[in-house]
């Protein structure tokens, strides 16, 4: 069994579909396929549900069954395959995994939440076939149970088939416990060599709206002129799935980021009047500059992974944990620690719910410190 990848329309849309043995197309997940496809769901999230859906299948191949034979019994056996299947992927990891051998080669196991994200993914497959009449008359073999706490914050829960669905908040059964890792901000000595190595204004503008804007990598790459307005000293981040190097915003909820840190829109008009190409036709404000056959061509995300990792390497700062998206955690911990509110800090990120700021609302080593300090100080006094 495989994945295939394949693009239509010009090249402009991709799509994904497991096959089966002899190379034909698994029809239950292909409809499955389709259907993210039509709810718009990005190429990424579709690749990772059709390589979900392998694994899964993959198990059933070896026990022998059909989807129409598993059954909440076999959920917990597919728990036990996944915690055996060897990952050959080349991962890095900040925590200990166990290691083994698969065809004399090292090979790590998946992780704990990638075990979840596929028993999940088996269980929207299966919302799937129940909702469009494939598996009528069965429940969702993936066991589940109610989830009072979140019935009681309704803009948490979004059913996988949306207003359509009358399924209850849940939450399952089946699953891995995982880890809650500190949060890792990059400290102010990283960033000031970090800047100071930078030599052009493209890069540094790119690195000063992550880290003063929060703006995620694709956000930035998906910015227009238009989108800048130096008046109000703000950037409007806007949905886009259209980018010529398939470069995506992540959340469909659009917003007005303000810039009132003058470094960074600064550097931003520095480099659209100085060094942005003026000949090309892309509205978009990052490009590829220099003399090059990529000349004019808008920049992606590889291209941005790429030269942030080259200057982290340099400044012999690089760690698995120090990516772009690491000084987007930096200015959220900035926010939250001078002081601004949570439900603020949601909606400069663009979170669509507050669990996914407030990993940002940890309170850091160094302020732990400071309190500590604080703490030990009145002691004293008294």
């Amino acid at each position: 069994m495989k994945v295939q990848r394949t693009k239509q329309n010009d090249c402009s849309e991709v799509s994904y579909q497991l096959l089966d043995g002899n190379d034909q197309p698994i029809e239950a997940v292909s409809g499955f396929m389709r259907h993210l496809h039509a709810r718009g769901f990005s190429p990424n999230t579709q690749a990772a549900y059709a390589y979900d859906l392998l694994h899964f299948m993959s198990f059933l191949e070896q026990q022998q069954l059909t989807y129409l034979d598993f059954t909440p019994i076999h959920a917990l056996d597919l728990l036990a395959y996944l915690r055996a299947v060897p990952n050959r992927k080349q991962v890095q990891r900040l925590g200990l995994v166990l290691c083994t051998t698969e065809a004399s080669q090292p090979a790590t196991h998946l992780s704990a939440s990638s075990i979840n994200r596929i028993l999940a993914a088996v269980s929207s497959f299966y919302e799937y076939l129940i909702l469009s009449g494939r598996l009528s008359g069965r429940e969702n073999p993936i066991q589940k149970t109610d989830d009072p706490v979140t019935a009681r914050v309704p803009t948490r829960h979004q059913p996988f088939m949306g207003h359509a669905s009358q399924q209850r908040p849940i939450r399952r059964v089946v699953r891995v416990k995982t880890i809650s890792r500190v949060p890792r901000p990059m400290s102010e000595e990283q960033i000031t060599a970090l800047l100071g190595s930078l030599r052009n204004c493209r890069d540094k503008a790119m690195i000063l709206l992550m880290l003063q804007g929060g703006l995620r990598p694709g956000e930035i790459l998906n910015l227009h002129l238009e989108d800048i307005q130096y008046g109000k000293r703000r950037v409007i981040v806007r949905y886009r799935d259209d980018h010529p190097k398939g470069v995506r915003t992540k959340s469909r909820r659009e917003r007005v980021v303000d810039l009132y840190e003058p470094e960074t829109l600064l550097t931003l008009s520095t480099y659209v009047m100085q060094e942005r190409p003026q000949e090309g036709e892309s509205s978009l404000v990052f490009l590829v500059g220099g003399q090059g056959k990529r000349r004019l061509e808008p920049l992606g995300y590889h291209a941005l992974v790429k030269l942030f990792e080259r200057h982290c390497e340099r400044l012999s700062i690089r760690e698995p944990w120090v990516t772009p998206h690491a000084l987007r955690h930096t200015h959220a911990t900035r926010m939250w620690e001078g002081g601004m509110r949570e439900l603020a800090l949601q909606k400069r990120l663009g979170h669509a719910s507050p669990e996914s700021t407030r990993m940002y609302t940890q309170v850091s080593d160094p302020m732990m410190v400071v309190e500590y300090q604080r703490a030990l100080g009145k002691g004293e006094s008294q």
